[in-house]
Order: C-alpha cells, then structure tokens, then sequence
C-alpha cells in the first residue's frame, strides 16, 4: 500500500532519497502543472518554477513528459538540466533513430488525414508530435464514443506501434521506441548521481515506478490507479509545490 509522501513515513523517505544527491525528474502535465481542457493552455505555477529553479542549483533537475522538447521547454519558465519528450523518446542529448521512428507511423497518420473530418466531429483533437501521436477526447461531447472510434482506428494488425492510454488520451509510438524508464535510468547515468526522485501521475509513469531500483522515491499524483507501483503518492498537483518547498528546506535552501 502507497502511503502519502506528506505523511511523517513520506517525510522520512524524502529526506533519505535527497542525501543521496539524487537526480530531481518530473512530468509535466498533472505533475508539475495541472491538467486543463486544453493542452496548449497548461503553465507552471510562478511559485513551481521559482522553486524548481532554485533545487537545480543543487541538484540536476529534469522534466520528462509526453510533450515535445520545444513544447514543454516554452512552458517552463526555468532551464532544467535535462528535458526529455515523446515519452522519453526524444533526448537531445542522446540520438536515436528518429526516422526510422518516424516512420514507423506513417500508416497511422494517413489514415488520420483520411479521417480528420470524422475525428473533428466528435471532438477528438490529433497532436503529432513527430516521435509520437496522441489523440485526446477531453473535449468531446461523448466521450465514450470517440474513445470507440479511436480504437477501431488504431485496430490495424501488424503495425510496428505500441498504444497506451492516458487522462483522455490515446498515444501511439513506434514499437521499439524508448519509454520513460529508459530516458531516467539514462539521465541518472548521465549525471552520474546513483539516484533518483521520480514524481508522474499517467499511465506512462508507471513503466518508471515498475523499473526503479529500491533506493529511488518514486510518487504517483493522484489516488486514480490503486495498483501503482509507486512508492508514494500526492492527492494532486498542487501538492507538488509543497513537497518542491520541502526539498529546498531538506537542502537549506530559504524558500523565499
């Protein structure tokens, strides 16, 4: 059973986890910020950023999120060390076959144009992101139903693509792509700390709870899946600022 990262057992847990100068990573959407109709309109908090901020002066800080590099890195207001997108398929800093990947859903997206008129009539709205495709329902009037046609859409055998869900949204990938767990146990490498704090709240997460050797912290946001592998949990985003300004306190940082 998780118990809450602001319990005294979470507390405990933090301050063990940050002696051991760990990498400090993040999602972004429902962790750092909060989830919003509208994916264009999500922001960090001025209070997230200033924070976020001030931990990567001790300590490497990343944000890896199912977003686009240049898309998360507009909407972060500070420089992170490492930004890592498309699920952790797309690392600047540590080339991978891009097109090959890229290719790999060519099918899929000519079949979207194909249907764009039908996907737009019942409110499902297509990002592509080059490494990835998500297809979000949020905004659709029944959402059951355009869930239903996403997934006869996506019912193709044979396809080199892995498909996996979200909040109110469907994501596509080349097969043999990186996840998130690749890009963190590659970012702790890299930056050479033996460790990790890991905090996500979707589906895509869960491959980083799952994987994440017994001395990292790893936290859930949200109590939506009662069978996360995380080792924690938050209620919500914005308990992330809060623990944020635990951090600075654990590390004599003056939150101010």
């Amino acid at each position: 059973m998780m118990h809450h990262l602001l319990s005294p057992q979470g507390e405990l847990a933090l301050a063990a986890a940050l002696a051991r100068r760990p990498l400090l990573a993040f999602d972004f959407d429902g962790t750092l910020a909060p989830i919003v109709a509208r994916p264009g309109d999500a922001r960090l908090s001025v209070a997230v950023a200033r924070r976020l901020e001030k931990l990567s002066r001790r300590l490497p800080v990343a944000v890896v999120t199912g977003r686009g590099v240049d898309d998360v890195s507009a909407r972060l207001q500070f420089r992170p060390h490492y930004v890592v997108g498309n699920h952790g398929a797309e690392d600047e800093q540590a080339p991978v076959p891009a097109v090959a990947m890229r290719e790999a859903l060519q099918p899929l997206r000519d079949r979207l144009y194909r249907m764009a008129e039908s996907l737009e009539a019942v409110g499902v709205e297509v990002e592509d992101k080059g490494f990835s495709i998500a297809l979000h329902y949020r905004c659709a009037r029944d959402q059951t139903h355009a869930r239903a046609l996403i997934t006869s859409l996506l019912r193709r055998p044979g396809e080199h693509t892995r498909i996996f869900g979200g909040k109110r949204v469907v994501n596509v990938m080349a097969a043999d792509a990186p996840d998130k767990a690749d890009a963190v146990e590659r970012l702790v490498s890299r930056a050479g700390t033996g460790a990790a704090v890991y905090m996500g709240d979707d589906v895509n997460d869960e491959v980083v709870f799952e994987r994440a050797p017994a001395h990292w912290l790893t936290v859930r946001v949200g109590r939506d899946d009662p069978h996360s592998n995380a080792g924690f949990f938050l209620d919500s985003s914005a308990e992330v600022g809060i623990v944020l300004h635990k951090m600075l306190e654990c590390l004599g940082e003056v939150d101010g």
